[in-house]
């Protein structure tokens, strides 16, 4: 089979992620502008290279100050930062999918480990062939220089070091190359 590239549908795909707040609760927020893309010479995308791309400034937790909090120094610092990158593989192993790449988050690369749930291929009613995923994990913040920290008085702690990660994800498979050039 030949390498097919595939790249992310944001219409159909969103990147969330999930903090504790206050030990007590949990804030939810995404990346309004993301993309990304698969190569696959696989159906079942076993060894498939992945990057993805999501822009800081689209940083969307339903409350602006905290986003431009979020935006800031005291975390991803989008102005000297504005991109978190990730570029990695995909392992099926006996069924189990793994995602496994470089997380780059304020000029911090670190190695991570996520799950990966493969929904399959279908064709769509406009003749487009996509594939579905579901990718979650957890890093710590402070890893990657995220590391404002505040306590309340009693002693709880402000944010949470772990953050969850949960991506759905569409894929567009693109036409091949050697295919688009006949087409031409």
């Amino acid at each position: 089979m030949k390498t097919a590239k595939w790249i992310i549908d944001p219409t159909h795909s969103e990147v969330s992620f999930k903090v504790k707040h206050l030990v007590i609760s949990t804030v939810t927020g995404y990346f309004k502008k993301f993309e990304g893309y698969a190569e696959s010479s696989s159906e079942d995308f076993d060894g498939a290279t992945v990057g993805f791309t999501a822009d800081i400034d689209s940083i969307d937790t339903n409350q602006s100050d905290r986003d431009n909090h979020l935006k800031s120094a005291d975390f991803f610092d989008a102005a000297n930062h504005p991109k978190l990158t990730f570029e990695g593989k995909i392992s099926n192993i006996g069924g189990e999918y793994k995602l496994i790449g470089e997380l780059t988050m304020r000029a911090t690369t670190k190695t991570v480990e996520l799950d990966l749930e493969f929904g399959g291929v279908v064709g769509d009613p406009f003749g487009q062939t996509k594939a579905g995923f579901e990718i979650s994990g957890k890093v710590n913040r402070k890893d990657y220089g995220l590391a404002w920290s505040a306590v309340t008085e009693a002693g709880s702690v402000v944010v949470s070091d772990q953050v969850r990660l949960l991506l759905n994800v569409q894929l567009v498979k693109q036409a091949v190359e050697e295919e688009a050039e006949a087409t031409a």
